[in-house]
């Protein structure tokens, strides 16, 4: 099991530690779940992700190659610009999801913990042109920072003019002493910023933000990112999903002008239609909560299983996502979850199920 190098610190906060994706990992502080969750929708709160994967990619072929391998446009990047994408594979199903940061003179991709290991082997397979590869995971720290307080709290200690920085764009400069690159990204619904830095850099850059910021372990990542309607790869979608299923068809750039992994397959699912699509739902009984794999019954069938499901801070009621039938996808189509042997009631909800505040820019999530 590894560790991230904020393990210590984690343990010292009096964190509960759970195996998650090969790491050890803080799924919640003495505060609790709900505390965290609030403290982020409220104030601002701080995430170690240092489990997540970085791959890196130099030479001249860098930006053709990795337009080849995922399925948004990286020619609409500038340097300095970041984008919401997938590897696909060749069937238009997902490897993963990821982030792709371009640099002046390099692309970073950013990819799901469980899933570095079949990440890097499916991006090394692909590999064409003048291009060099490298798997910096262990080599990089990433801490983030949440909430309508983030902007604040990350200006106070860096001379960069974060307030300027876009939703997915990023800057280079020194944090709290640290140098590192700020992103404005994250994984909950709310402003803030994702800060990578060299992992020695790690301790000394939570170091300054934790006395300034509400710890958020796992738990509370999870609630936040549901009541979002942001997807969870293994849950929302895997390997048997396409993006158009998923409700992702903005990172499928079909006339990007450059073919890529899955892309004939999703060409043929467009022109044919989807048959199931990804929806978000309301469990409509008291003291009933929907989890992952509970099976999903529509007119006396089983259609699918809950994807994602838990009671959030937030909404403060059970909440979750499942597929459906394409023509029963829309809000306000009933169905049931089997809970226990007990059917209970639900129904479509339009996602996200709060309101979020990120500066979003479409086509560029």
């Amino acid at each position: 099991m590894k560790r991230t190098p904020l393990y210590d610190r984690h343990v010292a906060l009096g964190a509960r530690m759970v195996p998650f994706a090969g790491f050890e990992m803080p799924v919640s502080y003495p505060q609790g779940i709900g505390a965290e969750h609030r403290a982020v929708r409220e104030r601002v709160g701080l995430f170690d992700v240092s489990h997540m994967g970085e791959f890196e990619v130099t030479g001249p072929d860098r930006n053709a190659f990795v337009q080849r391998i995922t399925c948004n446009d990286v020619g609409a990047l500038g340097p300095g610009q970041a984008q919401y994408s997938g590897l696909l594979t060749r069937e238009g199903t997902f490897v993963d999801d990821c982030l792709v940061y371009r640099f002046q003179d390099k692309i970073m991709m950013v990819v799901n913990a469980a899933n570095i290991a079949k990440d890097w082997e499916h991006v090394v397979e692909q590999k064409q042109g003048n291009v060099r590869l490298r798997n910096i995971s262990d080599e990089v720290a990433l801490i983030a920072v949440q909430g309508p307080q983030a902007e604040a709290l990350v200006a106070g200690m860096t001379s960069l003019g974060v307030a300027m920085i876009p939703y997915y764009e990023f800057a280079d400069g020194q944090v709290a002493g640290v140098q590192c690159f700020v992103s404005r990204t994250g994984y909950t619904g709310e402003d803030g910023f994702e800060l990578y830095c060299r992992a020695a850099d790690a301790g000394r850059l939570w170091d300054a933000l934790a006395p300034h910021a509400q710890p958020c372990g796992l738990g509370a990542r999870d609630t936040l990112r549901l009541e979002a309607g942001l997807r969870l790869y293994g849950q929302d979608m895997d390997d048997t999903t396409t993006p158009f299923e998923a409700g992702l068809s903005f990172i499928v750039k079909l006339q990007k002008g450059a073919s890529f992994t899955g892309q004939e397959a999703l060409k043929r699912q467009k022109l044919e239609g989807v048959r199931r699509k990804l929806v978000g739902f309301t469990v409509t009984e008291e003291r009933a909560v929907a989890r992952p794999g509970m099976p999903v019954w529509l007119d006396e069938k089983q259609v699918d299983a809950v994807r994602s499901g838990t009671i959030t801070p937030t909404v403060n009621a059970a909440i979750g996502t499942t597929y459906l039938p394409a023509e029963h996808a829309k809000a306000g189509t009933r169905f049931s979850i089997d809970i226990r042997g007990r059917k209970v009631q639900a129904q479509v909800v339009k996602m996200p199920f709060v309101e979020t505040h990120t500066r979003s820019v479409r086509g560029r999530e």
